[in-house]
């Protein structure tokens, strides 16, 4: 009887899941009329050689024109086809080549005569179907793996991606409210849903909670208290500087953000560490507690801030390898790209390190109220 209900609920959790993809899939190839641009799909394309070259970087860079014969796919001239230019080059750095099947966003011409038929402009290339196959990788990756927990991660991811959007739509749209504050209330919101979501409701949950929040909070507080006493010296705001707001509070709370997922990581693992041991043998000593939790911080100390600086440095390569392609100096190249990530990298790292004693300490202290339960 048992084994009949196990067998329905995994039938019909499997049936769900494919249903979602099924429908994702038929939606989003026929999603057209849900877009205000113009959507048209290339059907025919031709190549007119050039002999025109770009100088991109002291490099010739071949240039390509393509025509392009479209069909509109929605709006009032949905079914009739577009004629389209493409200018791209050999190098493909700010431009592509279509191909028969894409779907390319496109701006009308007002001015279109009638031998040649509508014409217009290409904007942007529709990737929603590319995204959809890489999101349902990720997800089968996840219940795969995870199975229910799996589940309960893209759920938590889900949820926290609204409340982040969500987060920043009050701070466009209040002036008075400080990015920093809204960051803050929504780090809480984003540890206790995540952690209650994937651990469920128990010691060791609360005590990755604690060790997270207050982990986090401390190393930006560091951060904060270190930058007023170097008055922020060697930081370099020039790639915020379209930003009608503070950059220094914009900073703050990248940092806030950037360090949480690394930190909430070391919490649940000191505290799993933690509570593992102890559900193995409920004899353990406070000292074999501490002794063998100290070990387990130190394996993961070293992976976890090197995770935080490739995940903030790799974003500046491309354009570390602008400057230095352009002969700037590597003094100033540096500086100037590397010297807010670095720091971000440096506090995440300063989180972590501090999470390793806090998530031990809360995760013994849970340890013992439940010793003295039983």
């Amino acid at each position: 009887m048992k084994d009949q209900k196990k067998h329905n609920k995994q039938f019909v959790y499997y049936f769900l899941l494919a249903f979602c993809f099924f429908t994702s899939v038929i939606f989003v190839h026929n999603n057209h009329s849900f877009y205000e641009h113009s959507i048209a799909k290339v059907i025919e394309t031709n190549l007119i050689e050039s002999d025109e070259t770009i100088d991109l970087y002291q490099n010739e860079d071949l240039l390509y024109i393509q025509t392009i014969i479209a069909e509109i796919q929605n709006g009032s001239e949905k079914g009739k086809l577009i004629h389209l230019t493409n200018e791209y080059s050999s190098s493909g750095a700010y431009d592509q080549e279509y191909h028969v099947g894409n779907e390319l966003f496109i701006s009308l011409n007002e001015k279109s005569s009638e031998k040649v038929g509508l014409t217009g402009n290409i904007e942007d290339v529709k990737r929603d179907k590319f995204i959809l196959i890489i999101g349902w990788v990720f997800i089968f990756t996840l219940l795969v793996v995870g199975k229910r927990q799996g589940l309960f991660s893209i759920i938590s991811l889900a949820v926290n991606a609204l409340l982040l959007s969500y987060a920043l739509d009050v701070y466009l749209n209040t002036s008075d409210q400080g990015l920093l504050l809204i960051c803050s209330l929504a780090a809480i919101l984003f540890t206790v849903i995540s952690l209650l979501l994937v651990n469920g409701f128990n010691e060791k949950t609360y005590a990755a909670i604690f060790a997270t929040l207050l982990g986090t909070f401390l190393s930006l507080l560091i951060t904060y208290l270190v930058m007023k006493v170097t008055f922020e010296n060697g930081l370099r705001y020039e790639g915020m500087q379209f930003l009608s707001r503070h950059p220094q509070m914009v900073f703050m709370a990248g940092v806030l953000v950037g360090s949480l997922g690394a930190v909430m990581d070391v919490a649940i693992t000191m505290s799993s560490s933690i509570f593992g041991l102890y559900e193995k043998n409920h004899r353990i000593s406070v000292k074999a507690l501490k002794t063998s939790g100290m070990e387990i911080g130190k394996d993961i100390m070293g992976t976890m801030t090197n995770i935080l600086f490739f995940a903030y440095i790799s974003g500046s390569i491309p354009m570390l390898i602008l400057y230095l392609k352009n002969e700037s100096p590597m003094g100033f190249t540096f500086s100037i790209n590397l010297s807010l990530e670095l720091a971000r990298a440096l506090a995440g790292g300063i989180g972590i390190v501090l999470t390793i004693p806090i998530g031990l300490y809360i995760s013994i202290l849970f340890v013992n109220r439940k010793r003295a339960q039983v």
